[in-house]
């Protein structure tokens, strides 16, 4: 409680946690708001321009883009959450293992973990997902595997830290076991700035997944996702149509903007040695 106080006290806080929540309620209800069938196609209204009926305009197939773009919200905000979520828990065992483990066990982790972050993470991500295949699920769990090392390196490095501290050795002398000490003694105190490098990571989930749509490895059309409706779109823009990719875009900017406004701030709170 103590931290949310301290970030509505924020005005950048305060902005990034007004455009999340804005972005959240449209993807939750989605279901319930006035709008069209986002897969229903009309081949009189396609390429319509801003206003009127249509807000946004229309794309080139006539589907509503406001339509496709609230539900194409709830696609690519779960990406962010599922692989932050599958990336960070990955992270997080291994980290722990590494810290704990003794020295074989963690030059073995590490060392790994050091060949994947030794690609960029966009490239990696692109070859794992087209090596599984190109759909949606498939993209998350790519992104979710190239995210893992930071959550690793970060656990580690706190872990191996902590577990020399007095309160970790009187918990050896009374007799807890070691996946006690590991989640209740040094993993609380650790989770600081994975929960940072989690906030951030959502927004560079979001991108990464978009970018992977974008060149077809990730949702598949007619899904309605924000990189998939830019990649729908490229093709008309040179020609005036600007709406198709401009209002996708913008919204994952701001989203973007979103968490990273707020994780810079959960940064300066939970580690008061960046500021």
């Amino acid at each position: 409680m103590s931290v949310i106080r301290s970030l509505l006290k924020r005005p950048s806080a305060v902005i990034g946690l007004l455009l999340i929540a804005a972005f959240m309620l449209t993807a939750v209800l989605a279901p319930l708001l006035p709008v069209p069938d986002p897969l229903a196609v009309s081949m009189t209204t396609r390429l319509l321009p801003p206003g009127g009926e249509y807000l946004l305009g229309t794309d080139s197939f006539g589907r509503d883009l406001l339509s496709r773009m609230i539900w194409g919200a709830r696609v690519s905000l779960l990406v962010g959450v599922l692989s932050v979520l599958v990336g960070a828990g990955l992270g997080v065992l291994i980290g722990l293992t590494a810290g704990l483990g003794g020295r074989v066990i963690d030059n073995v982790l590490m060392r790994t973990m050091d060949i994947v972050l030794a690609f960029p993470a966009l490239i990696l991500a692109m070859s794992i997902a087209a090596a599984l295949g190109p759909n949606l699920q498939n993209a998350i769990l790519a992104v979710a595997l190239v995210s893992t090392p930071r959550y690793a390196r970060l656990v580690r490095s706190s872990v191996l830290k902590l577990k020399e501290t007095e309160f970790v050795e009187a918990a050896h002398a009374l007799g807890a076991n070691r996946l006690r000490i590991a989640f209740r003694h040094v993993l609380s105190n650790a989770i600081g700035p994975v929960i940072v490098q989690a906030t951030l990571g959502f927004g560079q989930a979001i991108v990464t997944v978009a970018g992977l749509s974008f060149i077809g490895l990730g949702a598949q059309p007619p899904q309605p996702e924000w990189g998939a409706i830019i990649t729908e779109g490229r093709y008309y823009v040179l020609s005036g149509r600007w709406w198709l990719s401009v209002f996708p875009g913008l919204a994952i900017a701001l989203t973007v903007l979103g968490f990273n406004l707020v994780g810079d701030e959960l940064r300066d709170r939970l580690d008061p040695r960046s500021t």
